[in-house]
């Protein structure tokens, strides 16, 4: 007889693992319907699990998981700016957003749900969550602008432009994902220069930015 292969034991996950598996579940459920839409027992199908034992890791049901899920989503996307500060700023600033049209193509309705909020399951903790990604966007971009006290001006343009890229990506979602994904992350790239230029007219600070920026190439 031929000798058949060992079946391979049965390895407990550790707590640990285990949500980090569950979350898994939530957010590859959250990331195509919204929340409302996404039952415990869809989460717990999904990850091989009885509903209890997703009960036991989120006692408080489907909002605490949702919002771990989203907690999970957000260090996914602040990720999307820690770029190395290797070669020319706008290469960064591509890379960077190239990572970001990623996540959003991944997670095209959930995306959708979170940004444009009017969801149930939206809370002043998930607002928070939310404004914590643009936030950090923020910090990121003036790091690699090299300004540790920025001025106003500044302050709102950049964050006027993280506004713009939430909105393109939600318009590009509506649009069917069109034009290519390459020829956004491009626009949105000139579009940065654009706002810049803009309010250099009229601050310095963003002035000698721009100057910088057309010398770093």
């Amino acid at each position: 007889m031929t000798p058949q292969a060992p079946t391979p034991a049965y390895r407990r996950l550790s707590v640990e693992e285990r949500r980090s598996q569950l979350l898994d579940a939530a957010l590859a459920l959250f990331a195509h319907r919204p929340p409302e839409e996404v039952s415990l027992d869809d989460v717990a199908e999904r990850a091989g699990v009885s509903r209890p034992l997703v009960y036991r890791y989120f006692p408080g049901g489907k909002q605490q998981l949702y919002e771990a899920a989203l907690r999970s989503a957000a260090d996914e996307l602040r990720l999307c700016f820690d770029e190395p500060r290797n070669g020319p700023l706008l290469a960064r600033l591509s890379r960077a957003l190239d990572r970001y049209l990623a996540f959003v193509d991944q997670h095209d309705t959930g995306f959708s749900a979170l940004l444009r909020g009017g969801s149930v399951a939206e809370t002043s903790r998930t607002t928070a969550i939310v404004d914590g990604v643009r936030r950090a966007a923020a910090e990121h971009i003036m790091s690699h602008l090299e300004v540790t006290e920025p001025g106003p001006r500044l302050r709102m343009t950049v964050r006027m432009w993280i506004t713009a890229v939430e909105a393109a990506s939600l318009i590009w979602l509506d649009e069917g994902k069109q034009p290519p994904v390459e020829e956004l992350r491009e626009w949105l790239v000139d579009q940065f220069v654009a706002v810049l230029s803009v309010t250099a007219r009229r601050d310095p600070q963003t002035e000698a930015l721009v100057e910088a920026l057309a010398a770093d190439v």
